[in-house]
């Protein structure tokens, strides 16, 4: 797969899209780094997404929508490529905003040459391929990222990524014995980048109960109390998701 050089009549509608983004977001796409969520900020180095750097994320839709919902809620246009089972509910109430939000679920077999495209014009791009990229395209696509200042996130492995973030350990909360609603599902993920000589893991709300990704506090976890007469009185199993 070759990431081809977009020509001059295909540039029109890139530096058309390009303009209404950077109106849309009152600023240049490469003015600063891009924030992230406070409960993923602590595993990225830097605390941020860096700018021009690829992420590689294990193969989840709620990990992808938890890291671009930091930078989407700063005002970031962010695109999802290859990924038909994004759904826009969740992705909305994990904190993506959906006016800046470009979907292209089958991107076929020029999946590469989508992503070369948008990352010209969105600052997040996140990708599912379907296959292995060739090293020279890889290594054009990181110039291009660092040209434009935009950050690529791939579920799956990544060269050169600046971080890999996987999740561990699932379970779900807010079942009693045979009873009660699902409240949240917590997670560990865990953050491995060249920056530092050992991972990083936290332990986190994915989805919590409003759907939104939040950090568990230390000591809470697998115990939940509800007001007797309403849910469970004591949450008594965990169920693994």
């Amino acid at each position: 797969m070759e990431v081809r050089a977009i020509s001059d009549p295909q540039r029109a509608p890139v530096h058309a899209l390009r303009a209404q983004i950077e109106r849309a977001q009152g600023r240049r796409l490469d003015a600063s780094a891009l924030p992230v969520l406070p409960a993923l900020a602590p595993l990225l180095p830097g605390g941020g997404l860096r700018l021009g750097s690829a992420y590689a994320l294990e193969s989840s839709a709620a990990l992808t929508t938890a890291v671009m919902a930091g930078p989407s809620q700063a005002g970031s246009w962010c695109a999802a490529v290859g990924m038909p089972e994004l759904g826009a509910e969740a992705g909305e109430r994990a904190g993506v905003a959906l006016d800046r939000l470009v979907l292209v679920p089958e991107p076929g077999p020029r999946w590469l040459a989508v992503v070369a495209t948008l990352v010209e014009v969105v600052p997040v791009v996140a990708v599912r391929p379907p296959g292995r990229a060739r090293d020279g395209d890889v290594a054009r696509l990181g110039a291009r990222l660092r040209d434009r200042g935009a950050v690529l996130l791939v579920q799956g492995p990544w060269p050169q990524a600046e971080a890999s973030l996987c999740l561990s350990e699932p379970a779900w909360i807010g079942l009693g014995r045979g009873h009660g609603l699902l409240s949240r599902r917590e997670v560990t993920v865990t953050a491995a980048s060249r920056r530092w000589p050992v991972p990083r893991s936290a332990r986190v709300a994915l989805p919590g109960r409003d759907g939104a990704v939040a950090a568990v506090a230390e000591g809470s976890r697998g115990l939940e109390r509800m007001r007797p007469g309403s849910e469970p009185v004591e949450l008594e199993r965990m169920v693994a998701g």
